[in-house]
Parts: structure tokens; C-alpha cells; sequence
């Protein structure tokens, strides 16, 4: 009999260090190729945004002469504009605007519907239903077109368009958070919690968003890409970011009329626009898989 379950203990401590031993967030994270050059890809231009001045020695707004709708040289690596401007600098100039919009926009709408889940979830009742009703309304409301009414009304400066695609934009987060917490609500640890008598405010920072951590990770990158998506199209339509300034959006809408005789210059904003959604949405897959804690490989 003793010996049944000294095999019996053998066999269960062999089997625990498939958990025990997980291999670390960063290790799985690793384990996807196609997120590992995403992140590459993201690290490269956010840095190369970030030094354009040292990158690039052209002002994005320098006007050459004579040098117009030039293509790709050793002097001009993706040629010149329809006014002579250098497109490589000017590609930099505009990853600050679009990356900035896309960033400060995600993380101002992924803070208030973190807020609006979370009382909502943890609250229920009458504060679920409002928030939740606020929730269907805003999703059953045009956002497009509700922007492009927002801009018309107090411009289109950079600080207006991130406050209005943020504030247009949280819906998705609150509707995730919400359903985390409420899964979580009847656990074990968050019960313990609320008999000890841990205040709302603990319970809800400490062990009700964190479960939401995971989802919300897919939630804020999908949002980066999301508010570049939409700066692009509202600069195409001349209400997002104005020029002189550069940005992706407005880069495509200047091209559209040389798309013929230089069809480069709007491939050029075009590909680095679809590249960096593209990159935002593996990395947020691979990072909430990574961070799950239910993945065991």
C-alpha cells in the first residue's frame, strides 16, 4: 500500500512542474514570430520618429525647387512631393502625429471605460443599467460622422482630434471590463477580500481589474490602431490634421490627385499605416495570450 502511493506521489510531482515551471510571460510572448517582429517593427519607428531631426537632416516643410514629384534617389530615399518636399522626412514627421493621436487617444479611452466597467460590474444594479444604456447609445450613434460634426464645430488641432476619438471610443473597453469583473466577482480571494473588509475602492483596483488586464491589452492595441485608422481617414477628408503639418492621413489625401504620374507617394503613408495596425494587433494577441493565466504551454 505504501508503495502504491509513494508511485502515486512520483507520478503527481512529475506531473506538477508543467505548472509549476511555466515558462514567463516574455518567453511565450517570444515563442510568436509574427509578434516578436511586430514589436520589432513598433520599436523601429517609434524610435525613428522620435529622432527624425537626427535621422533626416530636411525640415518635413522644405520646399526644393525644382525637385518635384522626384523619385526615390540617394539624396531623396523615398523621393519628393508634389511641392518638393523630402517624403521620407516628412513619413518621420507624420509618425509622431499619427502615433501620438493613436496612443493618447487609446489610453484616454481605455481609462474611462476601464472606470465605467468597473463601477458598472461591481456596483450592478442601477449603476450597471445606466452605464450599460449609456454604453448602447453610444455605440448606436455614428461615430464617424459625430466626429467629423465635432471637428467642424472646434477645429481640428491635434489636442481636439485624440479628446474626440477618446471620448468617442471607450465603449469597447467598458463592455470588456465590465464582463472581467463580474466573472471575477464570486471568486474565492474577492469574496476573502470584501469579508476582511476591504474597502470598494481596494477590491476593485486590486483584484477586479487586474483579472481584466489580459483582454484589455487586445482592447488597447486594437484602440491604437483603431484611432490611427480613424485620424487617417478624417485627415483624407481634410477635417483631421492640417497642413503644413505632416501625418499619414493627410499625406494620402495630398497624393491622390499625382496618383498617376507618382503613384509612390501614396503607397509610401499607405503601407506604413497598414504595417502599424497590422503590428499593433499581433502584438496585442500575442501579449494577451502570453499574459493569460490559463496558458500552460
Amino acid at each position: 500500500m505504501e508503495a502504491v502511493q509513494a508511485v502515486s506521489r512520483t507520478q503527481t510531482l512529475d506531473a506538477a512542474p508543467a505548472f509549476r515551471k511555466r515558462p514567463g510571460v516574455f518567453r511565450r510572448f517570444c515563442r510568436n514570430p509574427f509578434a516578436v517582429a511586430s514589436l520589432v517593427y513598433l520599436v523601429v519607428i517609434i524610435l525613428a520618429a522620435t529622432l527624425a531631426q537626427v535621422i533626416s537632416p530636411y525640415s518635413p516643410d522644405r520646399i526644393i525647387l525644382g525637385q518635384q514629384l522626384q523619385g526615390p534617389s540617394p539624396t531623396h530615399w523615398m523621393g519628393t512631393d508634389e511641392s518638393g518636399r523630402d517624403e521620407f522626412t516628412r513619413i518621420l514627421y507624420g509618425a509622431r502625429i499619427s502615433l501620438t493621436i493613436g496612443v493618447v487617444a487609446m489610453l484616454l479611452s481605455v481609462t474611462l471605460g476601464t472606470i465605467v466597467g468597473a463601477l458598472a460590474g461591481f456596483f450592478g444594479g442601477a449603476v450597471d443599467a445606466l452605464a450599460m444604456r449609456l454604453t448602447d447609445a453610444m455605440l448606436s450613434v455614428p461615430i464617424f460622422f459625430l466626429l467629423l460634426t465635432v471637428l467642424a464645430v472646434f477645429g481640428s488641432s491635434v489636442p481636439t482630434i485624440i479628446i474626440a476619438i477618446g471620448l468617442s471610443s471607450w465603449m469597447t473597453a467598458a463592455r470588456v471590463v465590465r464582463s472581467e469583473v463580474l466573472r471575477a466577482l464570486n471568486l474565492d480571494y474577492v469574496t476573502a477580500a470584501r469579508a476582511l473588509g476591504a474597502r470598494n475602492r481596494r477590491v476593485i483596483l486590486r483584484y477586479l481589474v487586474p483579472t481584466a488586464i489580459p483582454s484589455m491589452l487586445v482592447a488597447s492595441t486594437i484602440g491604437v490602431g483603431q484611432a490611427i485608422l480613424t485620424e487617417s481617414a478624417l485627415s483624407y477628408l481634410g477635417v483631421g490634421v492640417q497642413p503644413p503639418m505632416a501625418s499619414w492621413g493627410n499625406m494620402l489625401s495630398n497624393a491622390q490627385s499625382y496618383f498617376f504620374p507618382a503613384p509612390m507617394l501614396a503607397m509610401w503613408p499607405g503601407v506604413m499605416i497598414l504595417l502599424t495596425v497590422l503590428s499593433f494587433n499581433f502584438v496585442g494577441d500575442a501579449a494577451r495570450d502570453a499574459s493569460s493565466p490559463y496558458q500552460t504551454k
